[in-house]
């Protein structure tokens, strides 16, 4: 096994793709490109039509369920020695991504699953489709350690099973914060952004008002929301929610103080946006996020952070790594960012704290423990390559 090279295949979504789980597939898979011994693959999960590169095998519709049994037979047929699968609920097709349970009937080979959502209350068909997944998983990793108690006690995996890997944030040398806002003209600015898939869920009303109560004291303050709107919101409503964000931001009379940068970011454009921060603002309103690649980014990069307290902040914000506000709650968040404006001593302490964190979430060192996973379980009894490429 030593000198045996593993491929290890990845089903997800992927780049064109805009997704959060397609960035992160691509990250890893480029990542683990450098580790000796080991070949990637990709099974791309498709809502219409793209035009991929050479990591991915084949691609298969989201919405065909018939497809997942035939991809669970080209995989079989591979010459993968493992299966990766990224799962969240809403990358697979029927109800609560159900379809992925066809995949997972038919295919042979190890798999390894990562989590990117874990409900504590999961409705009944979640909790099946989790279940499913991890009973047929050698492995299942999570991004935060308090969702160990999860798994175990409300999913039922064996605690030998689960593995904690951090979310990874890409490695850029990028210039000074002060620099930085000299080059966008933002120099005498306290700046708070908020970056990702602009949809109902964030919470950026919140955020916008925040900063409009924040600016009555603190005139200087900018707030960056840094994407576009995410495509399954604009086929269903279109811009609708940006366009009741821009509204918020007319009636409260803060253009000044609130700025959209309606595009979708290259990973440099998003460093170069998170190092010129003061603050990096997560007012998410879903309680159960377990992990958020956004606020791992700001994380990385030793930005102070404000958020809602979801599963994911706790972790990430605990020991004094930024400051919890309350859900739904305006005041609440223009308390913390008020407080961090005022307090700059204690704002560069939290910097500090958060920067030694994020330094073990560099992709090098996240795809060294992936890679170490996969051919922990190659060596316990996998299946051997097959025949044919995918």
């Amino acid at each position: 096994m030593q000198n045996r090279v593993l491929k290890i295949g990845f089903l997800s979504t992927y780049p064109p793709r805009e997704c959060g789980i397609a960035t992160f597939t691509q990250d890893l898979v480029r990542a683990l490109k450098q580790e000796s011994g080991l070949k990637t693959g990709v099974i791309a999960i498709s809502d219409k039509e793209y035009r991929y590169g050479g990591d991915v095998l084949f691609e298969f519709p989201q919405q065909d369920r018939k497809s997942y049994a035939d991809a669970a037979e080209r995989i079989n047929r591979s010459d993968l020695q493992a299966l990766v699968v990224e799962h969240e609920y809403g990358i697979y097709g029927g109800d609560s991504g159900e379809y992925l349970r066809y995949l997972l009937g038919g295919v042979k080979k190890p798999v390894v699953a990562t989590l990117h959502t874990v409900l504590p209350e999961p409705k009944e068909k979640e909790k099946e489709i989790l279940q499913a997944l991890c009973r047929k998983s050698e492995k299942v990793v999570t991004m935060a350690g308090n969702t160990r108690r999860i798994l175990r006690d409300v999913y039922g995996v064996e605690p030998g099973k689960i593995t904690v890997i951090p979310h990874g944030v890409p490695a850029f040398d990028v210039p000074p914060r002060e620099e930085l806002k000299k080059q966008a003209h933002l120099e005498n600015r306290t700046v708070v952004s908020t970056f990702g898939l602009i949809s109902p869920g964030k919470g950026l009303e919140y955020g916008i008002e925040a900063v409009a109560r924040a600016a009555k004291k603190h005139p200087e303050v900018l707030y960056l929301i840094l994407g576009r709107t995410h495509p399954v919101v604009v086929r269903q409503e279109g811009e609708a929610y940006r366009e009741r964000l821009e509204k918020a931001v007319d009636d409260l009379g803060v253009r000044q103080n609130v700025r959209f940068v309606n595009k979708y970011l290259t990973k440099e454009e998003l460093v170069r946006y998170l190092q010129l921060s003061d603050i990096y603002m997560t007012p998410y309103l879903a309680k159960d996020q377990a992990v958020s690649g956004t606020l791992a980014y700001a994380a990385g990069y030793g930005r102070v952070i404000v958020s809602t307290p979801y599963l994911y902040a706790q972790e990430m914000l605990a020991d004094g790594r930024g400051m919890l506000a309350k859900f739904r709650d305006a005041d609440s968040l223009a308390g913390c960012i008020n407080f961090l404006i005022e307090h700059p001593d204690e704002r560069k302490s939290m910097e500090q704290k958060t920067l030694r964190l994020g330094r073990e979430m560099t992709w090098d060192r996240v795809a060294g423990r992936y890679a170490e996973t996969f051919r922990e379980v190659c060596r316990s009894g996998s299946e051997g390559a097959g025949g044919a490429d995918a």
